[in-house]
């Protein structure tokens, strides 16, 4: 037993680790000056067409881009920037992203490709010939990346979303909640039809996000469209979606399968070309170089 001088100091300590850990599960309360929100609606989806996909992808990131899928693929001495053709799943081009480095999120922003790190708070940017034409850096950790044309839209694995301007300032942060409880791991992102839509690690459901308060608007229910992996780390992880022919692409880490889905009355299927999102602001190029 501590001398017990020490006793107090010990108690406040573990008290405060457990409210971190209340704050961590997502159980906490919502802010007091906001009523309580219901808890949002779930949607499941229908399978439109599938596609091969390489098992020693680790997804991070997952781009659509004239006809074609970009994608950034992690853990350290494995990472990549990959452009992939559809139809097939074969790679056209790869970079490797050497260690110490663990790639994640990734998104097309001012005609540059933007990838994120997981813990080393730096991101590269690459021309679409993937030459690296920069750097930037970060607090915390990066895992999704996604942009509403004007901005880039960072995720951490809180519940956090961070809205950066094109020099990689935050401008402001949403807190994203469902009812009235935080919604944590926050994965990789995309904007879809004016939404972010946020996969949430280690579940098969993605986020509709409102960009505006952080309150989800609906989730989509992925169960059972892949069946079981052998590495439990093979989880639902990467949304791409086609805004001119309203397609929508989803895939996970380890996955042989990509898959074309659409949510019902939402997005997806190709019924129709919505607006696309707003012409995206070119990129004031990095000042610094990796």
């Amino acid at each position: 037993m501590p001398p017990r001088a020490t006793r107090p100091a010990a108690l406040l300590t573990l008290g405060l680790l457990a409210f971190c850990a209340c704050e961590r599960s997502g159980k906490s309360n919502p802010p007091m000056d906001q009523p309580p929100q219901p808890v949002a609606p779930v949607a499941t989806v229908t399978v439109i067409r599938s596609f091969p996909h390489d098992t020693a992808a680790y997804t991070q990131g997952l781009v659509w881009h004239a006809g074609f899928l970009y994608e950034s693929t992690g853990r350290t001495g494995q990472s990549s920037l990959r452009k992939v053709e559809l139809e097939t799943g074969k790679v056209l081009h790869k970079v490797d992203v050497g260690a110490p480095y663990f790639a994640e999120g990734l998104v097309l922003f001012g005609g540059r490709l933007h990838q994120l790190t997981w813990q080393d708070q730096t991101a590269f940017v690459y021309d679409l010939d993937f030459g690296r034409v920069g750097t930037f850096h970060y607090e915390g950790e990066g895992w999704g990346l996604a942009t509403d044309g004007t901005s880039l839209i960072l995720s951490d694995g809180s519940n956090q979303l961070r809205f950066l301007d094109p020099q990689y300032a935050v401008q402001r942060t949403v807190n994203v909640m469902d009812g009235t409880e935080y919604v944590n791991d926050l994965n990789e992102l995309e904007w879809v039809k004016g939404e972010v839509w946020a996969n949430v690690w280690h579940t098969s459901r993605i986020a509709r996000i409102d960009p505006q308060t952080g309150r989800v608007k609906g989730w989509v229910d992925l169960t059972g469209v892949m069946g079981p992996q052998p590495d439990p780390e093979a989880v639902l992880n990467g949304i791409a979606y086609d805004a001119e022919h309203d397609r929508l692409f989803v895939t996970g880490k380890l996955w042989p399968t990509l898959f074309e889905i659409a949510v019902p009355g939402v997005a997806g299927g190709g019924r129709a070309a919505p607006a696309a999102a707003p012409a995206a602001a070119p990129a004031t190029p990095p000042t610094t170089a990796p």
